[in-house]
Order: structure tokens, then C-alpha cells, then sequence
């Protein structure tokens, strides 16, 4: 997966004005969740940004509000890639994962995202896009080929996680389907539902006639 850089900024003036005042010089909101869990009372010192979030049984997560440009963001949304993230917070570097973006209904502007700090001994769950290669033998019979699934949710530790899942499709063949469950890939586990369809063989109006004349001929 590749590394997208990002500078933020933490965020201290909470609540809708300052947020109004942010989006109005073309920054975003964010939340970076995801920190280490840590023991109730907390006796060390928050940062800039980081508040303290309960989480019950005595425990707690830090999470740290920051802020970003419109325009540093801009490749990492507006595209079908997944990356994992490097923060540079005031020259502090924290990795993270994209978990969630907020749009403007009329505009489709960003409103707010939402970051998961990960760390290399721990596994994250991320959407994976999803890519078809081969010829299948559907297809040559006729047949349409059709994606369903184009994103696929991998669960891996985030450096072991791929830019997209590979699914060779030679041997399908016409009006047959694969599903999650049927795929397998290397230290990675699916979390879709297994009979979930990831693409099929669909049959054609031409295939179908080509169908029914080779039965005629018998």
C-alpha cells in the first residue's frame, strides 16, 4: 500500500462557529481515533488537540481533533487508491488509515474525516478495491462479465494490506458466479459475508440463442 504524506495541524477551538470559520478558509475537521487504550484516572498530560474519550471497564482511548487544507486532502479522497496515511502533526509523525468521510449534500464538499491510527502489531479492517484479470470462459461463450463487489473488506495488519485484490476469473464460466467465499488470499481474511457475489458470467441474449440452436442441432 502506498504512503500518502499529510500535514495537520491540531485543532483546539471546538463547537459550530469555529468549524464555520475553518470551512470558510478551506479546511476540514478531523478526528484521528484509534489511539492506544489506557488506565482510568489518567495521570499523564493531553497534548494540543487530544481529549480523553471513556470507553467503560476503567479504560479509556485518547483521540486527537486536528485540522487539515482542502487541497492536501485532495488526492487522497478524490481517488479509487487506498493509502496508508503519514501524519506530520507539528513535526510529530503518527501513521493512520482513512475510516470515514462526511460530504455536503448539495455542494459535495468535505465536511469532515474521520482517521484510525494503526500501528504494525495490530490489524485493521480496510476497504480493498477489487480488480478482474483474465479471460473468462463464459466470455467466450458469449457471456457478459460483471463486477459487483468493486471493493472487497480486508482485515490484515495495514502494512500487509494491498492496493487492490487480484481475482483471476479464467475458469468461470457462463451464467456462473464467484463469491468472498471462494477467494483466498495470503495473510489477509475477507470479512464480507462468503456467499456475497464478487462478479458473475451473465447470460447474453446472444448466448442463450447460440444455447438453444446447439440444443436444436442435437
Amino acid at each position: 500500500m502506498k504512503v500518502f504524506q499529510l500535514s495537520a495541524e491540531p485543532r483546539t477551538n471546538l463547537g459550530k462557529k469555529a468549524t464555520k470559520a475553518l470551512r470558510s478558509e478551506k479546511k476540514i475537521p478531523v478526528v484521528l481515533n484509534g489511539g492506544e487504550v489506557i488506565e482510568l484516572p489518567y495521570s499523564g498530560t493531553l497534548k494540543a488537540g487530544e481529549k480523553l474519550v471513556e470507553i467503560g471497564n476503567g479504560k479509556g482511548l485518547i483521540t486527537t481533533d486536528l485540522v487539515v487544507t482542502e487541497e492536501a486532502v485532495r488526492k487522497l479522497v478524490y481517488t479509487p487508491e487506498i493509502f496508508a496515511i503519514e501524519l506530520d502533526i507539528n513535526g510529530e509523525k503518527r501513521m493512520a488509515v482513512l475510516k470515514d468521510l462526511q460530504f455536503h449534500p448539495v455542494k459535495d464538499t468535505i465536511l469532515h474525516i474521520d482517521l484510525l491510527e494503526v500501528r504494525e502489531d495490530k490489524p485493521v479492517v480496510l476497504q480493498v478495491p477489487v480488480k478482474l484479470e483474465g479471460h473468462a470462459e463464459g466470455v467466450k461463450a458469449g457471456g457478459k462479465l460483471t463486477l459487483s463487489m468493486k471493493k472487497l473488506r480486508v482485515k490484515a495488519l495495514y502494512t500487509a494490506i494491498p492496493e487492490r485484490l487480484v481475482v483471476n476469473v479464467d475458469k468461470l464460466g457462463l451464467g456462473k458466479t464467484l463469491s468472498v467465499g471462494e477467494l483466498h488470499f495470503d495473510g489477509l481474511e475477507l470479512v464480507n459475508a462468503k456467499n456475497a457475489v464478487v462478479c458473475a458470467v451473465q447470460l447474453t441474449r446472444a448466448a442463450r440463442g447460440a444455447a438453444a440452436a446447439a440444443a436444436a442441432g442435437k
